[in-house]
């Protein structure tokens, strides 16, 4: 207990001290040039050259604030969604959206719902504010939506639920959605977590499924909030820079607890631009896809156990300690996701990479 604990709110304690070192991306070691990164999910192909130009051509006003409100931003994501600019705020990554939906929603005395081994910010946005997360065992990797709803109640607000799921890769489609909205309470408000839209809607083409139907949840007003972002498939990490969709009336009050100048200049013209570079998004997901399945074979060729993903990561069971074997990756080169603190002491997540990069994992994995 440090001194500094009779100083801070009880929030702050429960949340436990991850502020700083909570991901093995920020330290030194992880930055290593010579190590392949696929452990965060980071686009392989980088951000479209048409938002870099742009990111250069908002350097030169870096001594303006940015448009607090995003409004050209908004206004094209409007155009796309066929929705109000109202519907939309735009912010400086999904993380802090999620924190500003808890800020908004929550409080001690109120609870959200979730999957186990979903996003890692769940638990943490929620505990942040005081509140409890309840969390409903996987069902056959992916989100239990009846145990879901078992385990709402009168102080339940929200409902957090990635779609596709990180770390796991599974997907809902959008009868079993449109079916488990349908028997939402009424004062309960859904988080659909969609960062990896692109890839999923890629996938869901090829496969045949009907993926996603959240844009008209949006449009009719339900207490939906779609998540997007930037970061994934458009390539632009580094800027944290995302977006959400609902209810006019819902979204206002984000604003009003969202910190004012949230989303950098920069971040907001490379958003811009990334949007009109339709080609660099075709080409990311196509390649994705196509290593998804090529990968997803040769990883299950070496007898693990491999869930079929509609993201740009592979989640698998190595048969033993995810942390030392992911730390024996380390030693060959790659940086490798362990889902120890998931709750999957023995699944390792893997970000879909290049095809000199998928090659690479291969051989550390025989090894």
């Amino acid at each position: 207990m440090g001194r500094f604990n009779d100083l801070v709110n009880d929030a702050a304690r429960a949340s436990g001290q991850h502020a700083i070192s909570k991901s093995s991306t920020s330290t030194l070691p992880e930055r290593d040039a010579s190590l392949l990164r696929l452990n965060a999910n980071e686009s392989a192909y980088g951000p479209s050259p048409k938002a870099v130009a742009a990111m250069w051509a908002a350097l030169e006003s870096s001594h303006f604030y940015p448009d607090d409100g995003a409004a050209a931003l908004r206004e094209r994501l409007a155009q796309r969604h066929a929705i109000k600019p109202e519907q939309i705020l735009v912010a400086n990554g999904l993380t802090a959206l999620l924190g500003v939906i808890a800020r908004t929603c929550l409080r001690p005395g109120l609870n959200a719902v979730t999957s186990a081994c979903s996003f890692i910010s769940y638990p943490m946005v929620t505990s942040a504010v005081g509140a409890r997360l309840v969390q409903t065992p996987l069902r056959d990797g992916g989100y239990d939506l009846d145990a879901i709803l078992a385990a709402m109640d009168v102080e339940t607000r929200v409902v957090f639920i990635a779609n596709p799921n990180n770390p796991t890769g599974t997907l809902i489609d959008a009868v079993a959605m449109d079916r488990f909205l349908e028997r939402v309470p009424a004062h309960v408000i859904v988080v659909l977590d969609e960062a990896y839209f692109d890839y999923a809607s890629y996938f869901a083409v090829k496969r045949g499924v009907t993926y996603s139907r959240s844009i008209e949840y949006v449009r009719s007003e339900r207490n939906v909030v779609v998540l997007r972002t930037f970061s994934k498939a458009h390539g632009l990490a580094g800027l944290r820079i995302g977006y959400g969709m609902g209810p006019a009336e819902l979204m206002a009050y984000f604003a009003q607890v969202q910190d004012v100048f949230a989303v950098s200049a920069i971040a907001q013209a490379a958003a811009l631009a990334a949007l009109d570079d339709e080609a660099h998004i075709r080409h990311a997901v196509e390649e994705n896809a196509l290593q998804a399945e090529c990968i997803g074979r040769e990883v299950a060729a070496l007898d693990y156990q491999v869930i079929p993903t509609w993201a740009n990561f592979l989640t698998f069971d190595v048969k033993q300690d995810a942390r030392d074997f992911a730390r024996k990756l380390r030693q060959e080169g790659v940086l490798v996701r362990p889902l120890t603190s998931w709750g999957a002491p023995t699944s390792i997540r893997v970000t879909l990479g290049t095809v000199e990069q998928n090659q690479f994992l291969i051989r550390a994995l025989k090894k």
